[in-house]
């Protein structure tokens, strides 16, 4: 293949320089010795291309940089718009207006995936397995399932990377969820969706591909030492509060124990959500298995974070596959798309 001139591109905020603990709660990265960005760099270097990076900023005048770029393909890291993590479906569209080929999801993918209920809908029309939830918003119900009782969780309709999601989102009582609700209508002006709490294991299986698209090996995310009396979920203090207790006692690794079955499904299941929302090149597929063995599809994660640490290259890693050839891959997904 030939060496390819890569835009990298992510998205920065005031926050990344400041902590203002009174702003809308946004995505914090674990803190690595190397950003996922510059990993990818590294990577793209390895393999010969020359990559560089390129940032939006919230500003105009980002966009209008961006849109002067040349490159042969853009590695699109963006998550947010000037920290708004429901904004960068608007930043894929404007890639596709600007004529760029870029990794990833496009503006479909990513709008059907942010909008859990939506995508609830989506797997439930393809027979695949979700929570039953309702979908609420300062009063007005959206949907609700008839089946659907107590206990639920509650978050954010259209946030991702459990931004919202506190050990308070577990509601027994409709106290706790009228108030819960609430919360997420002030914090966040969203719809809050209500979902049946499955009590179970957290597993993700990363799909790469498009038109044969295939599961990596399953990934847990084990939850068992968290502190007694507290809900088994993966929340903001789990996922990004490196100083919590929650993140301290959990980590991700590969089960050992799932029965050869167990896992066919879970594979079969990642793909057939992925491809319902028309998912590209690489996504991650969240997933509870209860003790009775059945699979509940949580939500999909398009344009997943590539961290050589994280749960995508830890998939990746058990496959066989390096972290460069993980990247490389990825590229070639990307261009083989646009028949490059």
């Amino acid at each position: 293949m030939a060496k390819l001139r890569i835009a990298v591109l992510y998205d920065i905020w005031y926050e990344d320089t400041q902590e203002n603990e009174e702003s809308k709660p946004s995505r914090k990265r674990r803190k690595p010795d190397k950003e996922d960005r510059q990993e990818i760099h590294e990577a793209l270097r390895e393999a010969g291309h020359s990559p560089f990076y390129a940032t939006v900023d919230g500003t105009r005048d980002s966009l209008a940089g961006l849109a002067k770029t040349e490159c042969d393909l853009v590695f699109n890291l963006t998550a947010s718009w000037a920290g708004d993590d429901t904004k960068d479906v608007h930043l894929a569209a404007y890639l596709d207006l600007c004529g760029f080929k870029y990794t990833g999801a496009g503006p479909f993918g990513i709008h059907l995936s942010q909008n859990k209920s939506l995508a609830k809908k989506i797997f439930a029309f393809h027979g695949i397995r979700t929570p039953y939830f309702a979908g609420v918003y300062r009063g007005r119900l959206d949907w609700a399932h008839d089946n659907l009782s107590f206990p639920v969780i509650v978050k954010p309709a259209r946030e991702d990377g459990s931004i919202g999601i506190e050990f308070n989102a577990v509601c027994d009582s409709i106290k706790e969820l009228m108030e819960r609700i609430h919360d997420i209508h002030e914090k966040f002006d969203s719809p809050a969706l209500i979902e049946e709490y499955i009590e179970g294991r957290e597993l993700y299986v990363t799909v790469l591909g498009n038109d044969n698209p295939v599961a990596l090996p399953v990934v847990e995310l084990d939850l068992s030492r968290l502190p007694e009396g507290t809900p088994k979920i993966a929340g903001a203090d789990v996922k990004w509060r490196t100083g919590t207790e929650a993140y301290r006692k959990t980590k991700s690794i590969i089960p050992t124990d799932l029965e050869e079955k167990t896992v066919k499904t879970l594979n079969d299941t990642a793909i057939a959500a992925y491809q319902a929302v028309e998912l590209r090149d690489y996504g991650r597929i969240d997933m509870r298995l209860d003790k009775e063995g059945k699979i509940y599809v949580l939500e999909v994660n398009p344009n997943p974070w590539l961290h050589s640490k994280a749960e995508v290259a830890l998939a990746a890693k058990e496959s066989g596959r390096s972290y460069p050839a993980l990247i490389e891959e990825i590229v070639n997904l990307a261009l083989s798309r646009y028949g490059a």
